[in-house]
C-alpha cells in the first residue's frame, strides 16, 4: 500500500464510535470567486477556521457560523442571496437556517435550531 493512502484505509477494529455531540458545523464549497470571497470574509471571524483544500474550501466553527449576505455580497464586489450562498456550498453539516434574506446560519446544537422551527 502507498504511503499516501496509509491512514485513509483503516480496519474496523480502530474505528471509535461514540456518542458525544460536538456542536460543530460548516460548509465545504467548491473552490470558485464566491467561496474564495467568503472564505476570506469569513477567515476574519472568532472562532471560524477555513481550509484551503486542492479544489475545495472548509468554513468550520463551533457552535454557529453566521453568513451575512450583506457581507459576503461586499466582499464579493455584487449581491449574494441566501440561495446562491446554498447554490455555492457543496455539502454542509449542522443545521442550516435561513433567518431571513440577509441571513444564514448554520447551529451544530440543534436545539439553537429548533427556535426557528
Amino acid at each position: 500500500m502507498s504511503v499516501h493512502t496509509d491512514n485513509i484505509f483503516k480496519s474496523m477494529k480502530d474505528v471509535r464510535f461514540e456518542q458525544t455531540i460536538s456542536h460543530q458545523c460548516g460548509v465545504t464549497m467548491n473552490d470558485s470567486v464566491e467561496a474564495r470571497a467568503i472564505a476570506e470574509l469569513m477567515a476574519q471571524k472568532p472562532g471560524i477556521t477555513v481550509t484551503y483544500l486542492p479544489a475545495m474550501i472548509r468554513i468550520d466553527g463551533q457552535g454557529k457560523i453566521e453568513f451575512k449576505m450583506s457581507e459576503i455580497s461586499e466582499s464579493l464586489g455584487r449581491e449574494m442571496t441566501p440561495h446562491l450562498f446554498e447554490i455555492s456550498t457543496s455539502t454542509h453539516y449542522g443545521r442550516m437556517v435561513m433567518i431571513d434574506d440577509n441571513t444564514v446560519v448554520l447551529f451544530g446544537n440543534m436545539d439553537d435550531a429548533m427556535a426557528y422551527e
